[in-house]
């Protein structure tokens, strides 16, 4: 059996014939049986997808997204190109792992310190520009194109990331000067993002194996392309419970992060949702998260708080976000979050809480 490693590195998947301890989930809701209900799937070219996105955001946080606009011979080329990758031996997928100092290449889920069993899938994370010198060190020989499917791809989706947006924003009734803090003057780049390949290999004893932990994404949005019609992606509504989001060949999930919450003032929900395995398929997953620049500070528009409200959440950065959510986890929205009027005195300026401000200076 191939076991677990150092908590860092992925196991050999390839050679593992039983379920590790270490990788043993206890939580009996992997087997729940799932409501047949499913997210909104929304037609870009329909004269209402406008409206209909609104009202999936604030529902389900989710939706899957047809005539997008991305080639289709794109998507299947990145599908393939990563699965060249995973289906290396896993000495050679190892010489891309990731560096202390950088956070990109190979690797498991960073979220993975968060839960105390191991999660059955494996990553690819591209931050910046398309993974060099981690291609190089794979394929010596025969890297470029694996990079340029990925720079094709990442281009694609922040054109796409940006179009999404722009609708959503519309939809709350914004113009662009009440979105000026999206895209400040003065900084070198307005908007960030982060490539995440995923792979879900063959698992010995899926109900008791976790893919992808419960979570919610800190972007703005998320862009996923999943692999083929694999089930594996499901969201948590409280009211559904886990609901299956049934794959569409060639359509591509949309879902608003927790910075969307925040910016919306609570109207679009970030929803937890999680990845689960099969014993029989070998699933990928391609999650493009976006957002405003690191540094921008992030608050809802004047024209989304009514007469005598107040914001939801305070003001926070993308950077400061996601070093409170590296400490607290699934606190941190509830976190930054007001617990009531009076502590909002001045505006959207209220000084970030004592728990929060302790994260961030960690």
């Amino acid at each position: 059996m191939a076991g677990a490693t150092d908590g860092i590195t992925p196991m050999d998947f390839n050679n593992a014939d039983q379920l590790p301890g270490s990788h043993i989930w206890v939580d009996t809701a992997i087997n729940t049986s799932l409501t047949p209900k499913s997210i909104p799937v929304i037609d870009l070219n329909d004269p209402q997808a406008v409206e209909q996105m609104k009202a999936a955001f604030e529902s389900w946080g989710f939706f899957q997204l047809l005539n997008h606009g991305v080639p289709l011979a794109l998507l299947a080329q990145m599908e393939q190109q990563m699965r060249r990758f995973f289906e290396l031996e896993a000495e050679q997928k190892r010489r891309a792992l990731r560096s202390p100092d950088s956070n990109t290449g190979y690797g498991i889920v960073p979220s993975s310190r968060n839960f105390n069993s191991r999660m059955w899938g494996e990553g690819f994370t591209v931050v910046g520009s398309p993974p060099l010198e981690h291609a190089r060190r794979v394929w010596p020989q025969d890297y470029v194109h694996f990079c340029d499917v990925i720079g094709n791809y990442q281009e694609q989706m922040k054109a796409l990331s940006e179009k999404i947006v722009g609708l959503l924003f519309k939809s709350l009734g914004l113009s662009g000067e009440d979105m000026e803090w999206f895209k400040p003057d003065g900084l070198p780049e307005s908007t960030a993002s982060v490539l995440q390949i995923n792979s879900y290999p063959k698992c010995p004893d899926p109900n008791r194996a976790m893919g992808l932990a419960p979570h919610t994404d800190s972007s703005l949005i998320t862009l996923l392309y999943q692999s083929g019609t694999t089930q594996g992606l499901q969201v948590y509504r409280p009211d559904l419970d886990w609901v299956n989001i049934e794959p569409i060949p060639d359509a591509i999930v949309i879902n608003a992060g927790d910075l969307t919450e925040i910016a919306s003032n609570g109207q679009f929900k970030s929803l937890l949702h999680r990845a689960i395995v099969s014993r029989d398929y070998h699933r990928i997953s391609i999650a493009y998260f976006y957002g405003p620049n690191m540094d921008v500070k992030i608050l809802p528009p004047l024209k989304l708080i009514k007469d005598g409200d107040f914001p939801v959440f305070r003001t926070i950065s993308w950077k400061e976000y996601l070093a409170v959510k590296d400490v607290h986890f699934f606190k941190s929205l509830e976190l930054i979050r007001f617990n009531s009027a009076a502590e909002e005195t001045n505006g959207n300026e209220a000084p970030l809480g004592s728990e929060v401000e302790e994260a961030v200076e960690a």
